[in-house]
């Protein structure tokens, strides 16, 4: 009998971002052997996973689309009686757990760091104690499995399945390359990519200020093109905004050394600036209440053959191997990692293939794999696959 899961998240397209890719991948994966009906935000039914069932709730506010959510859950639970019930974040746990109480299913949440750590009285009250009460916690890194068991579930219920990533069929054209260079000014520069949300963690005011000076004095031809903006659904989250990483660039004197790209949705544009971008870097800021998960945007740059240079926090040491794909350097060390975005400007010690072969080990069916095996709920006594063992 074909089993049933109930996924049910915030975080689905249009929004945009690496949970929201996530989830959708999560459910499209999960649909190739399960029927799979989603409780998503609005918008959300038009871009779905073609074999999968979704219901659209409202998104904000944010009480309301919780409290819908749930009926709408249980409307969907009692009619439909699904064998496992999947949060598709921290958010929607406690209502996963409580219509799996109502149902007889199974529970299970998939976390990323900020889903435990989020510093708000109410949250920590509510919602934290409910990821001991799951009957399974499925975590995106090994510090987001350390934070977990810090904060009381138990190890035995927890299992690491990594985010995965689209790998490209083959190279883009040197002539898509080029004309993507001419199109932005960027023709005989050297690129530092930055793709992702504009957050206070993800740190690029920083980095402007503390390491792009040194970077253009050792290289004067280098640009720092940043693709991503501000969030405007996200919750909890601190922004930076555009006008503010421009203000620290003009302060700091190196406000012709940027370009702002906006949000690139086209995945065939996206993959081309990766493809012409000399290194991808990731100055991901340490900041306790508010860790990185995992660090999606490193393994994307890697199947397209860019290194990252990131600071070593949260669970960016899963995603970026040392020498493979890339470089870590100690947390807040802008010198350290200054130093080592110019020697890869100027040496390019690292090799395409060796970031695809590391990127390779987190394709999407890989990670669809993994997580079908998790969401079997293996009883005691049975052996778990080797990968899936603690």
């Amino acid at each position: 009998m074909t089993p049933r899961i109930l996924l049910i998240t915030r975080n689905l397209p249009p929004l945009v971002g690496g949970m929201e890719r996530l989830n959708w991948h999560m459910a499209d994966e999960l649909s190739k052997q399960a029927d799979v009906h989603i409780i998503g935000p609005s918008g959300a039914a038009a871009l779905k996973p073609e074999a999968a069932a979704l219901s659209e709730v409202p998104l904000k506010p944010l009480p309301l689309f919780l409290l819908l959510t749930f009926f709408k859950g249980l409307w969907i639970t009692l009619r439909w009686k699904p064998d496992v019930i999947l949060a598709g974040s921290g958010l929607t746990a406690p209502i996963a757990w409580l219509l799996s109480k109502l149902c007889g299913a199974r529970s299970a949440a998939y976390l990323h760091g900020f889903d435990i750590t989020v510093n708000h009285c109410l949250y920590r009250r509510l919602w934290r104690p409910i990821f001991k009460k799951l009957d399974h916690i499925v975590v995106n890194s090994t510090p987001t499995q350390a934070l977990a068991i810090a904060a009381g579930v138990n190890p035995s219920n927890i299992d690491i399945v990594y985010p995965g990533v689209s790998l490209p069929d083959a190279p883009k054209p040197a002539e898509s390359i080029a004309a993507f260079k001419e199109q932005f000014g960027l023709t005989g520069k050297k690129i530092l990519l930055s793709v992702g949300r504009l957050t206070t963690r993800k740190g690029l005011r920083e980095f402007v200020e503390q390491a792009l000076p040194a970077i253009v004095q050792a290289e004067p031809d280098a640009m720092l093109l940043v693709i991503g903006e501000a969030p405007k659904n996200s919750l909890g989250a601190g922004i930076q905004t555009v006008e503010s990483i421009q203000d620290q660039a003009e302060q700091s004197g190196v406000a012709e050394y940027i370009k702002f790209l906006g949000v690139i949705t086209d995945q065939d544009l996206l993959a081309t600036a990766y493809e012409a971008a000399d290194v991808h870097v990731f100055p991901v800021r340490h900041i306790p209440d508010d860790p990185e998960g995992f660090g999606m945007v490193a393994i994307e740059a890697a199947a397209h053959g860019l290194p990252t240079v990131a600071f070593a926090t949260g669970g960016i040491v899963d995603a970026v191997s040392e020498n493979l794909s890339g470089t870590l350097t100690p947390s807040e060390d802008y010198a350290a990692l200054s130093e080592q975005i110019i020697k890869i400007l100027h040496t390019d010690t690292h090799s395409p293939g060796s970031c695809k072969d590391f990127a390779a080990q987190f394709a999407w069916g890989k990670f669809g794999e993994n997580l079908r095996e998790t969401l079997s709920f293996y009883p005691a006594g049975v052996n778990k696959p080797p990968h899936l063992k603690d």
